[in-house]
């Protein structure tokens, strides 16, 4: 398993609910997370695929992302 780390625009709770179906799908439902306290909005996703297969997910979803080192 590899964890990822993203900085997004997901920033509240709905924006939260409306990316879940998506990151659900690709990464599994206890597997990501959104730490909406931080300015970076830093979304942490623990999975076995590719890191652009959550990047897509996300953006599909209509959101912005970007893989944080």
């Amino acid at each position: 398993m590899n964890t990822f780390k993203f900085k997004t625009n997901i920033n509240c709770s709905g924006c939260v609910a409306a990316v879940t179906p998506a990151l659900n799908e690709v990464a599994g439902k206890d597997n990501w997370n959104v730490d909406t306290q931080n300015p970076s909005k830093i979304l942490t996703v623990t999975t076995d695929l590719p890191g652009e297969k959550i990047t897509t997910a996300v953006i599909n979803a209509g959101y912005k992302i970007e893989a944080l080192s």
